[in-house]
């Protein structure tokens, strides 16, 4: 990664209202807030409190040419003025000026690894999370929910885009699709967005679609269950297994897929429907084992080999869910300020993805707290992780 292209990328930030930024700008604000977080800081309050400690001052200073810091509540306040949508425009144009460089590297090690491997896509995954805190608030009348796009196998956030409640996620997927540049992407999606407008949405991008199908779509979950586990149609379906071990656990994946969609309905169809897949999870621990079927539909005609990776991507978005939570304590976070809360989760996930890029460009092995650690105890250890000399 280089510092100039995040740089780049934030020059542009816009605010609700005029701000000359004589002391302290907009984009000062934002780094601050980044690198604190870079640090495992989980309050804009020790982030504030970390920034003003005279070897961290100094560092800010020489580094990043910011003279002054601003009080807790002005860095709020800067925090608040700028518009998420202008926040949100900035992680875009940066994720995608190094995601080619990353994704050719990916493939170069994916080549190394098995000369027979078939090159696969990039997987889009899209999910919603709440804020819990919010929802406890007099001025929010239900907790917002914010809705991201991850890449799957490089680990960063996309994009993301903002509802008041849960149920209105359903129609801001397909808007959020319409705002990314995803051409040959395969698109996964958990079972609330298994919807006709959706994958519309994936296919008029240039995309393709995997959706889960469950209760919401309890017919078609049905239909492709009887196909799946009549056992004579089973056995012509191409399938694979994979086991796994560890964490005192034994995971075994199978997937099945199929073309044949013949059993489609008339009337308003699924788009450019080609496949049908399910994969059946088998875990054993000590308390037991527990199995599990999920089903599919797909606008590509996958194996199942593609199949079983696509789907496990759709749980990188869950993990950076995880990840908000964990080390920022989001669900906790008791600021009012509806702007402040959305640009606070993206200046969040800004960090979590200069953490992935900087651990896929260095190879490094060291664990995400691990590096956080570091540059909590170390300012100039946040050089290499910005790419800035």
């Amino acid at each position: 990664m280089r510092w100039e292209t995040l740089e780049e990328a934030l020059a542009v930030l816009e605010t609700e209202r005029e701000y000359d930024g004589y002391f302290c700008s907009v984009q000062d604000a934002v780094i601050i807030v980044i690198l604190g977080s870079l640090c495992d800081l989980q309050s804009v309050k020790k982030i504030h409190e970390w920034a003003t400690t005279e070897h961290v001052r100094t560092f800010l200073a020489e580094t990043f040419g910011i003279k002054r810091i601003p009080c807790y509540w002005w860095l709020l306040s800067l925090l608040g003025i700028i518009r998420p949508e202008s926040l949100n425009e900035c992680m875009k144009q940066w994720v995608a000026s190094v995601v080619p460089a990353l994704a050719a590297k990916l493939e170069t090690e994916e080549k190394e690894q098995s000369a027979k491997k078939k090159k696969q896509p990039l997987t889009i995954a899209i999910d919603g999370k709440a804020i819990r805190s919010t929802g406890k608030m007099k001025k929010y009348d239900s907790p917002l929910h914010i809705i991201s796009a991850q890449i799957g196998e490089l680990g960063l956030t996309l994009a993301q885009r903002t509802v008041e409640s849960k149920s209105n996620e359903i129609p801001a997927v397909p808007e959020l699709i319409k705002e990314l540049e995803i051409q040959g992407c395969m698109v996964v999606a958990d079972a609330m967005n298994c919807q006709i407008e959706t994958a519309e949405a994936i296919i008029e991008a240039k995309a393709d679609y995997l959706l889960s199908a469950k209760g919401n779509q309890e017919a078609l979950m049905n239909d492709i269950a009887e196909y799946v586990q009549d056992t004579k149609l089973r056995v012509t379906m191409d399938s694979i297994t994979r086991t796994e071990k560890g964490h005192g656990r034994k995971e075994r994946r199978s997937a099945y897929t199929s073309a044949d969609v013949s059993w489609q309905p008339g009337g308003r169809v699924w788009p450019e429907l080609k496949c049908i897949g399910a994969v059946h999870t088998r875990f054993e621990t000590s308390k037991g084992v527990t199995e599990e079927w999920h089903y599919y539909i797909s606008s590509k005609a996958l194996r199942a080999e593609e199949l079983l990776h696509h789907a496990r991507e759709e749980w990188s978005v869950e993990s950076m869910h995880w990840l908000l939570d964990v080390h920022f304590d989001e669900d906790r976070c008791r600021v009012q300020s509806k702007n402040v809360q959305q640009n606070l989760n993206m200046l969040h996930k800004f960090a979590l993805n200069i953490i992935r890029i900087h651990k896929r460009e260095s190879q490094s092995k060291l664990p995400l707290n691990g590096i956080m650690f570091r540059a909590l105890m170390n300012p100039q250890a946040l050089l290499p992780l910005l790419g800035k000399t």
